[in-house]
């Protein structure tokens, strides 16, 4: 389209100061008027360009004409009894996705979403029982950040702290739109590069690139299984992407320095318990200064799979202790909202029809959270 207008909520800050003054200058107005707007996208977070009421009416119908700035809308919200809040969002075309306001005492993480589905088709995940849709664009992407902040601001939350890309989907299969939006929550929203989490069950040419990167986002593997033969059975890309290809990628990022890695590795009982794999999982966090998070296995649709037993997790935290690997057990956060790690979108799935009116009868296997 020759006059398609450009998102606001898409370009990164230098981009977005560029297009507005050469609109401005256009359109004879002062300088200033950039700095106008630019006030009103990054700082007030406003929701349509007609609430940037220091502009004259004539200017905002000009901007509106050029420019889009679009969020979406809360089709469902959620509140868990503990404290966790899920949005359902319906985006412009009517697809659905989900983010989740984990509130703790020292901080308030948003959990966002960089595809409408997914294709991962990982077994312990209920997102992609759905299907994947489409990938969501770096603006839809921003857009979650920007209508949860307004949203916790309103409801006595205060300012997120952290963001995680652990949403629906796979973000490092959507890098031309995850690496605009890192650098327009960064540059754009003041959101600190540490503070931003992107998660991956493995995509090896995406933590290169973003080991290339100067700035120190962090990286949460989903690994789930510390032997090659086991993760297949649980993640398929494993057959493209092998553990040993992943952790030489992992090496170089964690060699590009101050940027930390995590494993987040769900306990199943009987599938990935067993007590031999403890040391199999320390070997591997040993060799890149990993972080482990231990994460009992949430229930999703059509899977009959149990969490492990509290003894066997906490036999597995001392195993990684004991070798002097950092590791957490997580609390499991929003499950009677079906909003706790691999349940995203498993409410709409048990009522028999996707997000997007499919059957889930017709539908490929569960993928990534």
């Amino acid at each position: 389209m020759l006059n398609a207008k450009k998102d606001l909520l898409g370009l990164p800050p230098h981009d977005v100061e560029a297009a507005l003054a050469e609109h401005f200058v256009v359109r004879g107005q002062p300088s200033y008027r950039v700095e106008q707007v630019k006030k009103w996208v990054f700082e007030e977070c406003v929701p349509d360009i007609a609430g940037m009421t220091n502009l004259p009416v004539a200017e905002r119908e000009a901007l509106d004409a050029a420019f889009s700035l679009v969020e979406p809308t809360a089709d469902t919200v959620s509140r868990s009894s503990d404290g966790t809040v899920k949005h359902l969002w319906r985006l412009a075309d009517g697809e659905l996705v989900e983010s989740v306001l984990i509130p703790t005492k020292n901080r308030l993480t948003l959990c966002i979403s960089s595809q409408a589905g997914c294709a991962m088709g990982c077994t312990f995940c209920a997102t992609g029982w759905a299907g994947f849709q489409r990938q969501l664009t770096s603006g839809e992407i921003v857009s979650q950040y920007r209508a949860s902040q307004r949203w916790g601001f309103e409801n006595g939350h205060g300012r997120i702290s952290n963001i995680v890309y652990m949403g629906m989907g796979e973000p490092l299969t959507n890098r031309k739109a995850l690496h605009p939006s890192l650098t327009i929550l960064n540059q754009g929203y003041g959101v600190g590069a540490r503070r931003i989490t992107v998660s991956t069950v493995g995509v090896v040419p995406g933590i290169l690139e973003l080991a290339e990167r100067e700035e120190q986002f962090r990286l949460a593997i989903s690994l789930h299984a510390p032997e090659s033969d086991l993760r297949s059975q649980l993640i398929p890309l494993e057959k493209r992407h092998s553990l040993e290809e992943l952790m030489a990628a992992l090496v170089r990022f964690d060699r590009a320095g101050g940027r930390r890695i995590t494993f987040e590795y769900t306990m199943i009982r009987g599938i990935n318990d067993a007590p031999r794999l403890a040391q199999a999982l320390a070997d591997l966090a040993s060799t890149v200064d990993a972080f482990v998070n231990l994460i009992p296995y949430n229930p999703i649709p059509y899977q009959d799979w149990k969490a492990s037993r509290g003894e066997r997790i906490e036999e597995f935290r001392s195993v990684l202790e004991a070798r002097g690997v950092s590791v957490a057990v997580r609390v499991p956060r929003g499950r009677d909202i079906d909003a706790a790690c691999g349940q995203l979108r498993a409410t709409r799935m048990t009522s028999g029809v996707s997000q997007t009116g499919g059957d889930p009868g017709n539908r490929r296997g569960p993928a990534k959270k």
